[in-house]
């Protein structure tokens, strides 16, 4: 499957994006975010919690703790953040269970982790005019189109 391209026209169409994406999301998902600071990665997995059943106002950037788990949805969220970590401090045996789990891993600046997985979906999300953000959806692998195809095709709020 090819890329996809969404506009959102600001924070809330963003987290409606990842709802859609939660609801969705299989077991053993991996959602790589790339883009900016500030561009709306976090606001993106605080849909996705709200899509999972996890409570979205927990959701914050775990800049400084690395990985935050957020229970109490239908699967649990991993939400791992890189910032403050250079490519060759990424330890991806130490990241593994997280990153392949049973539950659903998002991972914020997923490009400092170099090819990990031939299934992901990779988000990468940029600024767009007026304050609008480009987000581009790039499947790897068989289940992670899927799982985007139902995300995009998913018409309940």
């Amino acid at each position: 499957m090819s890329p996809r391209q969404v506009v959102t026209d600001g924070p809330d169409e963003t987290e409606r994006l990842g709802r859609r994406l939660g609801r969705t999301a299989p077991p053993g998902a991996l959602l790589g975010l790339v883009g900016e600071l500030g561009a709306g990665k976090t606001c993106l997995v605080r849909g996705l919690a709200a899509g999972l059943g996890a409570d979205p106002e927990a959701v914050h950037s775990p800049s400084f703790t690395i990985v935050t788990e957020y229970a109490g949805g239908r699967l649990p969220l991993h939400h791992v953040d890189l910032y403050r970590l250079e490519r060759s401090q990424v330890d991806e045996l130490f990241f593994r269970d997280v990153l392949f789990g049973d539950g659903v891993a998002a991972v914020e600046w997923y490009d400092r982790l170099g090819p990990i997985s031939d299934e992901a979906l990779i988000v990468e999300i940029g600024y767009a005019p007026q304050g609008r953000r480009r987000i581009r959806l790039t499947p790897q692998g068989a289940r992670h189109a899927g799982w985007l195809t139902a995300a995009l095709d998913e018409r309940s709020e």
